[in-house]
């Protein structure tokens, strides 16, 4: 039973370890179209995303120049497969664009920025949300 606990514990360690650096890995992404992330609007351009550790919530996107940041609150999502690819996921509502998730190639799970006020107003006055997945990206 010893052994067991041991072997349990240092597996939760190793986990730790990974989803720490997996979440403190930065992402840069050349974004084609202006974005809005909570209740603030990011013009096109390049941005890095990065959040301070696993347990932080916050997540910090700042402009290639380095005069444009926000701090921004998300919960964690998971799925079963790791993913394929790094990638930020966007919902369309009309013509604008919401950063909703952050995914990191190799891990099965990610974050998921949580709804603004315009976002949910807006998806209620239209029919239909599109997906937009940005793929030009590094870590």
């Amino acid at each position: 039973m010893k052994s067991v606990r041991s072997v349990l514990f240092a597996f939760a360690v190793l986990f730790l370890a990974a989803s720490t650096q997996a979440q403190q890995t930065p992402v840069k992404a050349n974004i084609p179209f202006d974005f809005v992330v909570g209740d603030k609007t990011y013009s096109a351009g390049e941005y890095v995303l990065k959040s301070a550790s696993f347990d932080n919530p916050i997540v910090r996107i700042t402009n290639a120049e380095g005069d444009k940041s926000g701090l921004n609150n998300t919960i964690p999502t998971a799925v079963l497969e790791p993913a394929r690819g790094t990638k930020l996921v966007f919902h369309r509502v009309g013509d604008t664009y919401f950063l909703s998730e952050l995914w990191i190639e190799g891990y099965s799970y990610g974050r998921e920025f949580l709804h603004s006020r315009s976002e949910k107003l807006l998806a209620k006055n239209h029919t239909s949300e599109d997906v937009v997945i940005s793929a030009s990206l590094t870590r």
